[in-house]
């Protein structure tokens, strides 16, 4: 009986009791059928409790990896053997088998290793001497019959000796499941001349071909699963710095080596004993995720969903603390787990170089051939990559380390793993450069000098030195922020800010982003620029607000990093302020001269103008792929030239008037064919909000929509506005109390995002409503969709289908993001428009939010003039421009506190029906 399980052997199957209850079962029935039966059904009930009692153990001790892993394995042999046991003695039984009709029962694959998870596969090899008998294939047959039975998940092959070489020199895939095999039952010196001509005839000699074979396998992987460790849903058994990454090691370790436990590979040199320690805390840490994911959702479940990572963070025993949730700690330590896994990747790699069994990488042998500097004084290069001739070199002088990140970046080669190692168990070096001058300049000079510093910091990172330099940046490291917004952990969101100011820099964006790169172009303080971008999420993770946090630290940073007084001001100021202009462009109608003129006051400067857009457009490409749009890059554009308009000529050259008399004479251009008195009609029917609010393209489409409108018309005119990466829709009609709601719901009901909305009223009736829209995907409606879907907003504007009842089946939270919780917070501002009293709704969204909120809003008799809307993955900002029906802003608070209570009412109500 094994004694490293989660609990004890007998407690999970005691395999003496277990016969006897099988042959007892099986005396009761004389049929072949009624004993499979009788077998099936005494297996079924000693799986079920085995697999409760190790579930049990396992919730107790929630981290016992190891046992968990082989406490499967056991109760699984259990089973495998006796199912066996009757197929071969009791359902088929030979007396006096012939040497042809001798067969092994071996486990292969992790079963082989005695490593599975709750609902592994049990990978079987059936071993024959020679071709399969008829008695044997009859075993084979009536024992998976019992094992399907068992509803087991079985991958089986039926070979020779002769058979497993030959595939085995085929299929690397074969033949790494033919490394971790392990014999069950049968005959054992079949199995072991399975063994023993597996090393001898297909292993040995071959290493090379297989150690590529499988870093090639890897690679292709690793493509599949999002090509980096630090996707917010990763794959734990197939991602980077996952298990199969681990079980690569392992492999390689266990063919080129010949180790049995990775263990040995601390007596071959290869990892000191600290890199043992980690791979085994890892594995541990990886395999126990892996087994509360099975266990969670009661079937094999490899991808670490927002949900799931909910579930498994309770299961592990982590708890909300420091201002974050539980799930949060414990995504920072899965994910400083998986680095690890890189880090031991990398190492082994290093020792198979040395041996010369791994060939050096293409890229690498490219990058020497096309960059061929010359190595500086104090460096070396080793196998391609760059070293330093003894480790004394860091020890005498610590600058060494900053000083081979530098010269990695200047002469384009990687840092040899060596030099990493070393580095890596003397981060104290680090520690002690902090506030140094010329370990600052070192710094500052990898950022700026070289063209594609995120290369630097990433290596930075993963090794420690960034952390150690910076010890409050250690914090962020591998930081999960869990929602759906981020699509990386804070430390690699920084990284990726800093590569798409790079970009930007290297001119390789300048058509998609104009603004940023003509800023950049004309000169900036690129010092500045870069700290504050590495520092402007440093406070999070906190109970403080991380801008007024990260303000807070930027100010002690930046002086050690050499910033003079005026650039620490200033890049103390761009880290405060860092998400002010991407609110008031996203959450704030920017035709509201108001919102420029705040902006305006806030920045004071063109130069913090210009940094803060720079900062802003890195800021928001960096947070995930597709973030970044038309429609966020028209906004940014068009706040940045008002503001820079407003800062030079003074707020004058922003007012209504001026803007209403500009687009007025737009419209007379573009309505060429129109008679005076209709242009002078139209262009009097409108009050002056409407002039200054909208392009000249939409006043065009109201003009026509307009022109001969009858009091029961509904017109509508849906327009691609690809410069915005959304559908313009624009609706007139005769005005009336809720329209702007019936709206909402309308396009809600067809499964439109709404991201911006406008609505006027003109001066004889009418309303004409702007609102832009997207579909599922976020883009603009194709043409060829554009009928069908005016069509259903006709009927549903029309009264044929209601709003409430039609969405109703549609207004569901997905079960993978149910996990997300976002506050609710409502604010009433009366400063931030001349006219209306803005209020912003922030918190979870669904699909039918806005329209509950807009007719809470109109039932109780407010006028919504324009709504933005800003949405952050889960999260959604709702901002309304609304007065009273008598035309005026809510100063009264109860009044202010009234309306709140309903939209958080209406909030509660719909997510309670979301969630049923």
């Amino acid at each position: 009986m094994p004694d490293d399980l989660i609990c004890p052997a007998t407690d999970i199957v005691d395999r003496s009791d277990l016969r006897s209850t099988v042959l007892k079962a099986l005396g009761a029935t004389d049929t072949d059928k009624g004993r499979r039966a009788a077998t099936v059904a005494v297996l079924n009930e000693v799986n079920k409790a085995g697999r409760m009692k190790i579930a049990e153990a396992f919730a107790e001790a929630p981290r016992a990896a190891g046992q968990m892993t082989r406490s499967y394995s056991y109760l699984t042999d259990c089973l495998v053997r006796e199912a066996f046991f009757v197929a071969r003695e009791v359902l088929h039984p030979l007396p006096n088998p012939t040497e042809a009709e001798r067969m092994s029962l071996i486990a292969v694959g992790g079963y082989g290793r005695g490593e599975m998870a709750p609902f592994s596969d049990v990978d079987l090899l059936f071993l024959t001497p020679y071709k399969i008998t008829a008695w044997t294939e009859s075993v084979i047959e009536s024992m998976l019959y019992i094992l399907w039975d068992l509803k087991l998940k079985v991958g089986h092959a039926s070979r020779t000796v002769k058979d497993c070489l030959r595939l085995g020199k085929e299929d690397f895939t074969i033949r790494t499941a033919l490394l971790e095999h392990r014999f069950l039952d049968g005959d054992t010196v079949l199995a072991a001349e399975l063994d023993q001509r597996l090393w001898r005839d297909l292993f040995k000699g071959t290493e090379a071909e297989f150690v590529e074979a499988k870093l090639s396998e890897r690679e292709t992987r690793l493509k599949k699963h999002g090509g980096q460790r630090y996707i917010v849903e990763p794959n734990v058994k197939e991602g980077k710095g996952g298990l199969r990454d681990l079980q690569s090691l392992y492999w390689i370790a266990k063919y080129v080596r010949r180790v049995k436990d990775v263990s040995m590979l601390v007596d071959l040199g290869v990892f000191t004993q600290d890199e043992f320690e980690n791979f085994t805390t890892a594995e541990a840490f990886l395999w126990a995720v892996r087994g509360h994911m099975h266990l969670a959702a009661g079937r094999a479940m490899e991808q670490l969903t927002f949900d799931m990572q909910a579930d498994v963070a309770q299961r592990m025993g982590f708890s909300d603390g420091g201002g974050r949730r539980a799930v949060e700690h414990f995504m920072q330590s899965y994910f400083r787990h998986a680095t690890r896994v890189g880090e031991l990747t990398r190492i082994l790699l290093t020792d198979l170089e040395e041996q010369h069994v791994k060939t050096e990488p293409a890229l690498i042998g490219l990058l020497r051939r096309t960059r061929n500097f010359r190595i500086r004084d104090g460096f070396v290069l080793k196998n391609g990559r760059l070293d330093i001739p003894e480790p004394s070199a860091i020890f005498d002088d610590p600058l060494n380390i900053l000083r081979a990140f530098q010269e990695a970046l200047r002469s384009g080669n990687l840092l040899h793993p060596n030099l990493m190692r070393l580095i890596s168990a003397n981060l104290d070096l680090v520690r002690q450069l902090e506030g140094d001058k010329d370990a600052a300049r070192i710094f500052l000079n990898t950022l700026l000098k070289h063209g594609n510093p995120e290369r630097a910091l990433r290596r930075m990172n993963e090794i420690g030195v960034l952390g150690a330099f910076i010890p409050d940046f250690q914090t962020v490291v591998a930081m999960m922020q869990f929602n759906m917004y981020h699509a990386y952990t804070v430390d690699e969101h920084i990284i990726q800010c800093i590569s798409h100011l790079a970009q930007i820099e290297r001119g390789e964006l300048v058509e998609e982003l104009p603004i940023a790169s003509g800023i950049l172009k004309e000169g900036v303080n690129r010092k500045v620029l870069y700290v504050a971008l590495l520092l402007h999420d440093i406070g999070k993770g906190r109970d403080e607000d991380h801008s007024i946090l990260g303000a807070k630290l930027a100010r002690k940073i930046a002086p050690r990093l050499g910033l003079t007084k005026k650039e620490r001001d200033t890049v103390e100021w761009l880290v405060r302020y860092h998400l002010l202009m991407s609110d008031m462009a996203q959450k704030r109608d920017i035709a509201d001269p108001r919102t420029v003129r705040d902006f305006a006051k806030a920045v004071k400067t063109v130069e913090r103008l210009d940094l803060l857009t720079v900062l802003t457009v890195c800021d928001i490409r960096g947070v995930g792929p597709n973030v970044w749009n038309n429609w966020k890059a028209a906004l940014i554009r068009a706040l940045y030239r008002q503001t820079k308009r407003a800062l030079r000529e003074g707020m004058e050259a922003i007012n209504r008037e001026e803007r209403g008399t500009e687009a007025k004479r737009k419209l007379r251009e573009a309505l060429p064919d129109w008679s005076t008195k209709d242009l002078r009609q139209e262009v009097a029917r409108h009050y002056p909000a409407y002039w200054q609010g909208l392009h000249v393209t939409a006043h065009v489409d109201f003009a026509n929509l307009l022109k001969d409108i009858s009091d029961d018309e509904i017109q509508i005119e849906l327009t691609p506005d690809d410069d915005r990466d959304a559908t313009r829709a624009c609706f007139t009609m005769a005005d009336h109390p809720g329209i702007f709601s019936r709206i909402c719901g309308a396009l809600a009901l067809v499964g439109a995002n709404i991201v911006d909305a406008r609505s006027y009223t003109t001066k004889d009736g009418y309303v004409t409503a702007a609102f832009w829209i997207q579909d599922i995907e976020e883009s603009p409606y194709e043409a060829r969709r554009l009928p069908r879907l005016k069509t259903m907003i006709e009927k549903t504007l029309a009264g044929e289908v209601v709003a409430r009842e039609a969405l109703a089946p549609k207004d569901k939270i997905k079960k993978r993001e149910s996990a997300f919780r976002v506050p609710t917070s409502i604010t009433f501002d009366n400063d931030g428009s001349e006219i209306y009293t803005i209020i912003e709704v922030d918190t979870r969204d669904r699909p039918g939010l806005l329209f509950d909120l807009t007719r809470t809003l109109a039932n109780a008799n407010i006028y919504i003039a324009s709504a933005v809307i800003a949405t952050y993955g889960e999260q959604v900002v709702d901002t309304f421009y609304v007065k009273d029906m008598f035309g005026l802003k809510f100063h009264s608070t109860p009044k202010q506190n009234a309306i709140e209570k309903k939209l958080r009412e209406a909030i509660a109500e719909g997510f309670e029906r979301a969630h049923t």
